[in-house]
């Protein structure tokens, strides 16, 4: 096992790590819209979903992956109303490339938020 970190992205924000790499597979922890300084982005869920993509890139960067090499993505939504807003953007990110996924609302997020995202991707 490898212990995936970068500056890039923000740092977590309890015991655990930005992501794991076993054997090919890079597995990342939810990447919520915090800033690589550890800001909060304020607007709606399309800019806090455009952070989330920021970060996912960033630590799959480091981990030698790429949204192309992605197999399964797990959103967690404040709001499922929220559903398109944040699918669109998703969209933007896994166009050509859309791998498996799953989708679901939760009561609550870390620091409040309104949309976490992680990611299973191959390493190369």
């Amino acid at each position: 096992m490898k212990v995936v970190s970068t500056t890039k992205a923000p740092a977590a924000i309890g015991p655990y790590s930005q992501g794991m790499i076993v054997n090919n597979l890079f597995y990342s922890s939810g990447q919520i819209p915090l800033t690589a300084s550890g800001e909060m982005v304020s607007g709606d869920v399309t800019a806090q979903t455009h952070q989330v993509f920021q970060n996912l890139e960033a630590v799959l960067n480091e981990a030698g992956a790429t949204f192309e090499s992605v197999v399964k993505a797990t959103v967690f939504i404040k709001d499922m109303n929220d559903f398109a807003a944040i699918n669109e953007v998703y969209g933007e990110y896994f166009n050509a490339h859309k791998p498996a996924r799953s989708c679901v609302e939760v009561s609550r997020l870390p620091k409040d938020v309104l949309v976490e995202i992680e990611v299973v991707a191959l390493v190369k």
